[in-house]
């Protein structure tokens, strides 16, 4: 089994997105065949505005911003992959081009899984098919609660989590940020005043330590979940 620099294998990668979780081993075990693995170091793109989108992308370790460019040339923060998430699964039904850009935030490994591939698939595996339909409208669900839920978190909360999932995404306590303060404000739908005193709240309370200006220590990881 093909594993990647983090030592995930290609199953470990189906198994991360949600549309998969609930396909039988079986059928993780096949689709696990058609992934292909990609390592991109930190500042490297994912994919550009005009690219052809005909793959399932999975971010199997790591952290990718998406962003859009306006005409005149100011990015615009959509919205941050950390692992396990994914972007495209439009693209395994239908033909489409990129009209965002991902860039990596750091060295990220990442999982693809073409269209024509999973479509050949498809063909020979009805019951699959059937699978991923239904897996499909649980995620439309499960999306429309996670933006519920997300609206209704705290930016202490949202904060918290992205703290967490930076440290996670680096396997480091001690890390640099790595987007700019306005995008995390952007990220989470909030201010960069806001990210900033809710930055020095969390260092009064013990729970991070600030380095140096964008590099921090997570020291309190349990409280940081339990915050809501």
């Amino acid at each position: 089994m093909a594993k990647l620099a983090h030592d995930h294998t290609a199953e470990d990668c189906v198994e991360l997105v949600p549309i998969f979780k609930t396909l039988s081993q079986e059928d993780i075990e096949t689709v696990a065949t058609l992934v292909t693995h990609h390592h991109y170091k930190s500042g490297e793109y994912i994919f550009s505005a005009g690219d052809v989108a005909d793959s399932l992308i999975i971010v199997a370790h790591g952290q990718a911003k998406v962003f859009q460019m306006s005409t005149s040339g100011k990015e615009q923060m959509l919205r941050v992959l950390q692992t396990g998430d994914f972007d495209g699964e439009a693209t395994l039904f239908s033909d489409a081009e990129h009209s965002n850009f991902s860039q990596a935030l750091m060295d990220t490994d990442v999982c693809q899984i073409s269209r024509p591939d999973f479509q050949k698939l498809m063909q020979k595996a009805p019951t699959l098919a059937v699978n991923m339909v239904n897996a499909l409208g649980r995620r439309i669900v499960q999306l429309e609660q996670q933006t519920a839920e997300a609206t209704t978190a705290s930016v202490e909360s949202r904060l918290a989590n992205y703290l967490l999932e930076t440290s996670a995404g680096l396997d480091e306590d001690v890390f640099t940020l790595p987007l700019k303060k306005k995008d995390i404000a952007t990220y989470l739908g909030t201010t960069p005043e806001t990210i900033s005193r809710k930055l020095s709240a969390l260092t009064k309370q013990g729970m991070i330590e600030k380095i140096s200006n964008n590099k921090f220590k997570i020291l309190d990881a349990d409280r940081l979940i339990m915050i809501d």
